[in-house]
């Protein structure tokens, strides 16, 4: 294996995502995602391999302030929704944005403002709105609001709202 640069100090605790030789693209595309994002470091196949030699075996990369490590594991192991990433979205703009770009090009939409993205992995995209509404003092709002998002795929503030309000 081969380093392509210098590694900083890694947080103490990191996810590893697993791909089935797409971490590159997949790196990429989550960086195109978020702010504060970055690559750290590569590592690449040496001629010991298994890997074909230069290859990215891992990408260790920063996500929206966040490390994680990219690793080509092959076909062995894939996603599943027993872990995913929730994102803390401002407002439906951000909800919007981020939905619509992690469900392009085979993702799929899931209920409750979960998706899969296009490499399987799991995210579940939160409007910061919606804790909120559901921890509304009001039991009678927070269950309401409860009940609208229970009926959602992508969640839609204005209509958890609505829900909270109507008597």
């Amino acid at each position: 294996m081969t380093a392509t640069s210098a590694t900083p100090a890694a947080q103490k605790i990191r996810p590893c995502l697993w791909f089935d030789g797409k971490a590159e693209e997949a790196v990429d595309f989550y960086l195109s995602l978020f702010d504060d994002s970055e690559i750290i470091d590569v590592q690449r196949w040496g001629k010991e391999g298994p890997g074909e030699p230069g290859s990215v075996l891992t990408i260790d990369f920063r996500l929206a302030g966040t490390q994680y490590l990219a690793l080509n594991g092959g076909p062995e192991f894939t996603f599943n929704e027993a872990v995913s990433f929730s994102v803390d979205c401002a407002d439906q703009a951000e909800v919007d944005h981020l939905w619509d770009r992690l469900t392009a090009d085979g993702g799929e939409p899931g209920p409750c403002g979960w998706l899969k993205d296009k490499y399987g992995l799991s995210w579940q995209i939160v409007p910061r709105r919606l804790p909120e509404l559901l921890r509304d003092p009001d039991a009678g709002r927070s269950s309401r609001a409860m009940a609208a998002m229970m009926k959602m795929k992508k969640i839609d503030v204005a209509e958890l709202e609505a829900a909270a309000d109507a008597s």
